[in-house]
């Protein structure tokens, strides 16, 4: 396994180019199961969950290939479907649950392994399988797979109202009634825009579908798909990760592609913590405003509220702020992993439930610390910015399942950081 040497004290400058949404493309690329015509995504993130994506699809039957760097996704589904999803592969990744959707909607049935990714919570996926059951399809859990099944003639649209805003859910019953008889209502859908990508790409490939981005979502099915190109949005949870830098490490940053509008209620945080955000032509630039950071409140949400994907850099930036700081994560449960890890640095942090109370000091201190999963490893890279000394960062495999070229860009700004083999 690799790690990741920080050392940190240095202020940054100069550009990061921020990639297309990990979240977003491994949502797009599912959606060539619903169409026997090509699907190509440009601006992909060239990422290892990517990869896995691309093993599951081919697995499936499609053909998927790389171009460009990898930051082109073609992909055909003209053969024949296999529908069985298997486990070795399903377990790396959560997003493989995506699947499930077009396989039914495609093919009447499916078999998909129970998902893996981070272990930041239980993220049942019973809210999928009730949505889909309205629709008519018929599921029993077997072994570990959910067996699928739709009705004769294929799924029915349905009025699906669900318990809380599911990204996933959501997702998975947009592509599923694409192809469904009659009209489907989702109500409390996620408004997230990784949703509103995918609605715009399956408006490309010729679905009808309205709402998207409110709490309802209406989707009109049709007899089939074609073929599309679509960009996949810009990553915001990259985008924040990487306005952190300048923020916690002093000087100036332009993120190339970034837009506030995806990510305001963080920004609003960035702005009452006394950091700079400001919209250019290419981007966003962030700089501190004036001396030492503010404490802040943060509150985890469903979109448009504070990304949950964000918290754990957000309570590295609030190690070292003036005062006392809450964070409240309502969205996941084991999500405070990286805390003890930032106490490892001198940080002052209690945890209680799902409540961390962050009392600022005037430094961090380098240290070896181990990641835990995606977010919680590049939290640990931007405490190390601004801490005395040396941070080591230990299992940063999680990284590469989000986060593109991380120590290039990091580099790129002036961060001293270097990624090294393990003995």
């Amino acid at each position: 396994m690799d790690s990741i040497i920080v050392n940190g004290g240095k202020e940054l400058s100069g550009v990061i180019p921020i990639a297309g949404a990990k979240n977003a493309c491994l949502t797009l690329m599912p959606a060539t199961l619903l169409s026997e015509e090509p699907l190509t995504l440009t601006n992909a993130p060239r990422l290892s969950d990517i990869k896995t994506m691309t093993q599951l699809l081919e697995s499936l039957g499609a053909e998927v290939t790389s171009m460009q760097d990898g930051q082109v996704q073609a992909m055909s589904c003209h053969g024949a479907i296999n529908h069985v999803a298997e486990y070795d592969i399903v377990r790396k990744m959560r997003a493989s649950n995506l699947v499930l959707g077009p396989l039914l909607a495609r093919e009447g049935q499916a078999v998909v392994s129970l998902p893996g990714g981070c272990a930041i919570g239980a993220r049942p996926m019973d809210i999928h399988t009730n949505g889909l059951e309205a629709m008519g399809a018929t599921i029993e859990l077997k072994d570990g797979y959910l067996h699928a099944k739709a009705p004769m003639g294929g799924l029915k649209g349905a009025v699906i109202d669900f318990p809380f805003a599911s990204v996933g859910a959501t997702e998975n019953i947009m592509m599923a009634a694409t192809l469904a008889k009659g009209t489907t209502v989702i109500n409390n859908a996620a408004r997230e825009p990784e949703i509103v990508d995918l609605a715009d790409c399956l408006r490309k490939m010729g679905a009808q579908i309205e709402g998207d981005g409110s709490p309802s979502i209406t989707i009109q099915g049709v007899d089939r798909l074609h073929g599309a190109t679509h960009p996949v949005v810009t990553d915001r949870i990259e985008l924040g990760t990487y306005m952190l830098a300048p923020a916690i490490a002093g000087g100036e940053v332009e993120l190339l592609g970034g837009r506030i509008n995806l990510i305001e209620a963080f920004c609003e945080k960035l702005d009452t913590a006394g950091i700079s955000v400001t919209e250019t032509e290419r981007g966003l630039k962030v700089a501190r405003k004036n001396g030492r950071l503010s404490a802040v409140d943060v509150v985890t949400e469903p979109f448009p509220g504070f990304p949950t994907d964000l918290q754990a850099q957000m309570m590295a930036l609030l190690c070292t702020a003036e005062g006392t700081s809450v964070l409240e994560e309502k969205i996941f449960e084991n999500r405070f992993m990286h805390a003890p890890e930032l106490i490892r640095m001198g940080a002052n942090i209690e945890v209680n439930g799902g409540t961390a109370t962050v009392h600022g000091v005037n430094r961090l201190k380098g240290a070896p610390v181990m990641a835990t999963d995606l977010r919680a490893s590049v939290s640990l890279i931007l405490a190390g910015l601004a801490a005395e000394g040396e941070t080591r960062v230990s299992r940063v495999y999680h990284l590469d399942r989000g986060y593109e070229q991380v120590v290039r860009k990091f580099s790129g700004v002036d961060a001293q950081i270097e990624r090294i083999k393990d003995e």
